[in-house]
């Protein structure tokens, strides 16, 4: 029987499973080296197999219904005669009762090699194959390896390789290595499985034996049945132009407008006006009159101007009947600040869908609802309830979480990130993160996207443009809900169930997502990818004024997989000419904190010149201004032979050092393409993140602490690394 009618007649007869034979029979026809074994139909059949297969046998008992016979006694191993085959056998059947189709006869393979192969079905993201370490390992140790269909045979070895215990598959204790080639048919014949029979549902593959010869076999396999999740009807993609009108309106209506300080209905339009926003603001509540000096107009068919985006804060049982003023007025976008809808329950989700197909048949494109606002730094556009006011930039940033993100954007602000554009998302009732990932793909002013995000509405969806997305431009991810207690949180917060957090996670990583742990690791990443080239390699040279920075940054390079490389004899030498002879002479380089401010210009440059070197991590040279400044305090305070005109002397030759050095970093990355990450020594308070210079393609990047300047490189490096595997030329890699 061919498979798609082993299935449909296993369906018809209301089956939830394959028995273990029909089960090994599908998976035989896609590639998956099943035990050799024999179906028998009653215990005098099965002790004649038995001796036809050859002693020691197993002893199964079949059925589409025993989807558990080791618990029910329904297995038998180390059989050695027809004897004890028949008395099995007949136990056996009285154990099972009518569930009992036949028997399942299999040679007693050796093995001491297990592994597990299968294949599921989220929800969310479809069908998933997974590979791990099998047998009674599989739930203690907990080492598998996901990965989204389809597969190919580079994806499948992959997996391999991904395993904690892949040594395992290696020559073992006199043993052979494992047949890769048939763990990677095993697997890339799941994937095919589960693309051409939707009603596969899953697959478990446990044990999947290695024999000391090596050769790979599925001894024991179960195939559940069951029709495919339904799709989400609702949510349609928005198409990247709509996207873009949202962004950049040239007339915005607050519907809701108020002249109370602090309700959203004032805050809006007044941070949009605070933020020099050069289009044309109308302000809409049904009392009419003046707020802020401004003629309010009763309905947004009064404006006699066009509208290109409305901006609405009014309560959310009267949202549903804007929309048909909207419709007559040719509003288009729609920014729904109001909450009581999906994240309420159910009445709010009801009442939210209802919104929804009424926008879709007006032809309108709503953003939120239950969202902190949007900003657009480019187009001087800053429509959030708080006050944060980040530069243009190539940045584009969406949070799923309001005050998140607009927390976020007061760093980067601060810290001097720029910002192509912000939209806190809200319930993603009509736009999506989906939707973002392909606006953002096709804007040419964005070179990095950030996510912040609790949910997703389309699994499959977000998987496929996040990895079309990042072979052009980085995708950095901050999950929030990765534990019990956060997914639930998610749920409460957001109005949507949160993914199953390793399936995502392994979406993330397939797709070529970078994954942030922490709310300001997403700056932190930003920051690198937005102002750096992508290194070519993982070998690092460390840079240091002291010892003990060099030792520890070591140590996190080793953790984060980047290779401290040995230096060169020739760099040695060179540095030989410049420093003392009690220098380190090694990686890291201890510059045994010399005063001459030109020995670390001289150092990098060899270092960058130097073909062993992909990127270089420099410490403690930028940032010794903090510890001067204080020292001059103390001294004007107890030295009267200091003064202060000496104090600004000292002050400002050590301003100018940092300046002209933060210049020359820029310049040295310019000239070399490779990444500096530099750590402050201390900060005054005045120091940023990036350091912009004029001329310069890059900038500078400096980081307070050793850990966050390796962890960033150590994640620039695997994005660099999954660019490789993906085959992306280096011309079209990183910084446009």
């Amino acid at each position: 029987m061919i498979p798609a009618e082993l299935i449909k007649s296993a369906m018809s007869k209301g089956q939830h499973t394959l028995s273990e034979a029909d089960s090994k029979t599908l998976l035989a026809s896609y590639g998956v080296p099943v035990v050799l074994e024999a179906v028998a139909a009653d215990a005098a059949d099965a002790a004649r197999k038995a001796g036809e297969i050859g002693f020691p046998v197993v002893l199964k008992g079949l059925g589409a219904k025993l989807t558990h016979k080791s618990e029910m006694g329904l297995v038998r191993l180390g059989l050695t005669n027809e004897t004890q085959v028949l008395d099995a056998a007949q136990d056996m059947a009285q154990r099972a009762g009518e569930d009992l189709e036949g028997f399942l006869v299999q040679p007693q393979l050796s093995g001491r090699r297990e592994f597990v192969a299968g294949l599921l079905t989220d929800d969310q993201f479809g069908p998933v194959v997974m590979f791990g370490l099998g047998g009674v390992f599989t739930e203690a140790l907990d080492d598998v390896v996901f990965k989204v269909t389809p597969l190919d045979e580079k994806h499948a070895a992959t997996m391999i390789d991904e395993l904690d215990a892949k040594a395992l598959l290696g020559p073992f204790r006199g043993e052979q290595a494992a047949d890769r080639r048939q763990i990677i048919n095993t697997l890339v014949g799941l994937s095919r499985l589960a693309q051409e029979n939707p009603n596969v549902r899953e697959v478990d593959i446990n044990p999947l034996l290695v024999a000391p010869d090596g050769k790979v076999s599925a001894v024991d396999a179960l195939v559940v049945l069951g029709d495919p999740p339904q799709k989400d009807q609702l949510r349609k993609p928005i198409p990247p132009s709509d996207m873009a009108a949202i962004f950049h309106p040239k007339s915005v209506a607050f519907i809701g407008a108020s002249g109370t300080f602090g309700k959203w209905g004032n805050l809006l339009f007044t941070n949009t006006l605070y933020g020099k926003f050069e289009g044309k603001i109308h302000l809409v509540n049904p009392s009419g009159g003046k707020i802020a000096g401004r003629d309010v107009y009763t309905s947004v068919l009064e404006i006699p101007d066009a509208v290109d985006l409305a901006v609405v804060t009014i309560p959310a049982a009267l949202v549903i009947g804007l929309i048909d003023e909207l419709e007559q007025k040719g509003v288009k976008s729609v920014v729904l600040i109001s909450s009581g809808f999906a994240e309420v329950g159910a009445k709010g989700r009801e009442l939210e869908e209802q919104l929804v197909r009424k926008a879709q048949k007006a032809g309108i494109t709503i953003l939120g609802p239950n969202t902190m606002g949007i900003c657009n730094p480019h187009h001087k556009f800053f429509c959030t309830g708080a006050m944060a006011r980040p530069k243009p930039g190539t940045t584009a940033f969406v949070s799923q979480s309001g005050n998140m993100g607009v927390q976020l954007l007061f760093f980067a602000g601060a810290q001097g990130i720029g910002i192509r554009a912000f939209a806190g998302s809200g319930n993603e009732a009509m736009v999506t993160v989906e939707d973002a990932l392909d606006g953002f793909e096709v804007d040419h002013l964005t070179n990095t996207v950030l996510l912040y995000l609790e949910s997703v509405k389309n699994g499959r969806r977000f998987y496929e443009s996040a990895r079309r997305v990042s072979v052009e431009k980085p995708v950095v991810v901050l999950k929030g809900g990765r534990t019990d207690v956060g997914g639930k949180a998610a749920a409460s917060h957001t109005g949507a169930l949160a993914s199953n957090n390793r399936i995502f996670e392994a979406a993330c990583k397939q797709a070529g997502v970078v994954m942030a742990e922490q709310p300001m690791e997403l700056l932190d990443l930003s920051a690198a990818f937005s102002s750096l080239p992508l290194p070519a390699g993982r070998r690092v040279a460390i840079m240091t004024l002291g010892g003990g920075w060099g030792v520890v940054t070591s140590d996190l390079c080793a953790e984060h997989g980047l290779e401290v490389v040995d230096l060169a004899p020739e760099i040695i030498a060179e540095i030989d000419k410049i420093l003392p002879p009690y220098w380190s002479r090694a990686n890291p380089i201890d510059l045994v904190g010399e005063s001459d401010p030109e020995l670390p210009l001289k150092v990098m440059d060899m270092l960058l010149n130097w073909d062993g070197c992909d990127c270089v991590i420099q410490l403690g040279i930028l940032g010794r201004k903090g510890m001067v400044f204080q020292l001059s305090k103390a001294a004007l305070e107890v030295n009267p032979d200091v003064t202060p005109d000496d104090i600004n002397i000292i002050k400002q030759a050590l301003q100018d050092y940092e300046s002209s050095y933060v210049k020359y970093i820029a310049e040295l990355v310019d000239k070399y393409k490779k990444p500096i990450v530099g750590v402050s020594l201390t900060s005054d308070g005045s120091d940023k993140t990036l350091y912009e210079i004029d001329g310069c393609k890059y900038k500078s990047v400096f980081f307070p602490t050793p850990e966050r300047a390796v962890n960033v490189l150590a994640k620039m490096a695997g994005y660099e690394s999954w660019l490789d595997s993906e085959g992306i030329p280096p011309e079209k890699r990183g910084l446009k």
